[in-house]
């Protein structure tokens, strides 16, 4: 039935989704505001042509949450899904092979079917617009098994800022037993696998001021201190010789894994020239004493994300700047805390600053890293759902991204989640040519009322 279903609405499913992707709903960029509005007024439309009641578009401080429920019978479980409808913005426009906002179908190696090219196709339109589909199926064919809550906000790319407030405010609205999210990917298309696990965030700008203007490189050059040759160097000696974080006091509270955990980390399938040969690259770097599982998902990093200063445009302009900035991320691992990780850099980095330098640092968002029991009724449900729609049972993983309302739910609502997502770490999230094949769209669509289905029974 659910397979029918399918293939009867795949194209109308496909072209929904589209119209979606064409919606450049960038939060991070206030001149896309009206976008953002217009992608939320978008998801209610199909929330209540999908059959949800009390469907809404809740004001926050910021871009607003899209709710709506079927509460079929208050004795059956619920189920709250969360989603985001922002994206990332898409710059630098010149790499993308076909305009972000454009969705375009191309054949890949790892897609040979075909993938969605477009900003937000995987992260987290596409992910997310799965659910409604799920949910619109169970409902035609009145076979939706327990009750269901929506919950899509359009802040995530930002931080979430204001969906601590809303659900500190709405605790009875969103009442439910499990949060459950497709904001996450699989080891492969024929490996299924489910997070159980994701890394905290400390996101922060740096602002370095040297000289109060710009100066001539030719007049000045050698005696005033250069901020973008600064910048560089304290940026470099956030990691030593064996790619360890300098900053005292970052490691203090992490949490080593023993030997049979890390064993068991390892035990997911991983080809390394493959890794690199997806990515181009001749070596894979990092923490000295890990492998590429250990590094993407248990362990601590610090990145600069961007760095900027003095003059880039076309042609030359032989300038000394006054001011030089850069955007620096650091992914968290259990137990280290996002705003004491953050007053660490600061103090840190302003130390290090050199004499006639003035340095700034400015904390944007974090978020909490967390773990996800594989021992509920929810994750067993997720897995036996995934095992009847791909024929192998999924692999546990930890995701070695953020999603910083994961950590708000279980503080605020008591809720533990339910990471299963449908993408590929290869689908180029963040990146220009984003993209998400359209085999994992429909399979998402596919596996989810499966899911409703098992935690319905093993619920009783």
């Amino acid at each position: 039935m659910i397979k029918e279903y399918i293939e009867q609405n795949k194209d109308r499913f496909l072209n929904e989704l589209f119209d979606l992707l064409r919606i450049p709903s960038i939060s991070a960029d206030k001149d896309f505001a009206s976008d953002v509005n217009k992608a939320a007024e978008f998801i209610k439309i199909k929330m209540v042509e999908a059959g949800a009641d009390h469907v809404e578009i809740c004001q926050t401080a910021g871009y607003p949450i899209v709710y709506g429920e079927k509460m079929i019978d208050q004795s059956l479980p619920t189920v709250l899904v969360y989603g985001h409808y922002d994206v990332q913005p898409a710059v630098p426009l010149e790499l993308w092979h076909s305009p972000p906002f454009e969705p375009t179908i191309r054949k890949t190696e790892i897609h040979p079917n075909g993938a969605i090219f477009a900003r937000g196709s995987c992260d987290d339109k596409g992910q997310m617009y799965m659910h409604l589909k799920a949910f619109e199926m169970m409902m035609k064919t009145n076979s939706l098994p327990c009750n269901v809550k929506f919950m899509i906000e359009g802040e995530e790319e930002v931080g979430s800022t204001h969906l601590g407030p809303f659900c500190i405010n709405n605790k009875e609205k969103l009442k439910a037993d499990v949060v459950l999210i497709s904001d996450t990917s699989m080891i492969a298309n024929d490996t299924p696998s489910i997070d159980t696990g994701l890394r905290g965030l400390s996101y922060v700008e740096v602002e370095v001021t040297g000289p109060n203007r710009d100066l001539h490189s030719g007049v000045y050059g050698g005696a005033v201190a250069n901020p973008i040759n600064v910048l560089a160097k304290m940026i470099a000696s956030m990691h030593d010789e064996n790619n360890h974080i300098t900053i005292p006091g970052f490691y203090d509270k992490v949490i080593e894994l023993t030997a049979q955990e890390r064993a068991d980390l390892n035990l997911a399938p991983f080809n390394i020239e493959d890794y690199k040969k997806d990515l181009e690259i001749s070596d894979v770097w990092g923490e000295k004493g890990f492998t590429v599982y250990e590094k993407t998902g248990v362990r601590p990093t610090l990145d600069c994300n961007g760095i900027w200063g003095g003059y880039i445009g076309e042609g030359a302009k032989t300038v000394l700047p006054s001011k030089a900035f850069a955007k620096i991320s650091m992914r968290l691992v259990p137990n280290q805390v996002s705003h004491e990780i953050t007053d660490l850099f600061k103090n840190h980095f302003e130390s290090i600053a050199p004499e006639g330098i003035k340095v700034v640092v400015k904390p944007h968002h974090g978020g909490e890293p967390v773990v996800t029991p594989t021992d509920s009724i929810a994750y067993k449900a997720a897995a036996k759902a995934m095992e009847t729609t791909f024929g192998k049972k999924p692999i546990p993983t930890r995701g070695g991204g953020s999603i910083p309302i994961v950590a708000l739910f279980e503080k605020e609502l008591g809720l533990k989640s339910v990471l299963m997502g449908f993408g590929l770490d290869s689908d180029a999230l963040h990146s220009p040519n984003e993209h998400y094949g359209i085999e994992n769209y429909y399979k998402g669509i596919e596996t989810i009322p499966y899911f409703f289905k098992y935690f319905a029974e093993m619920s009783k």
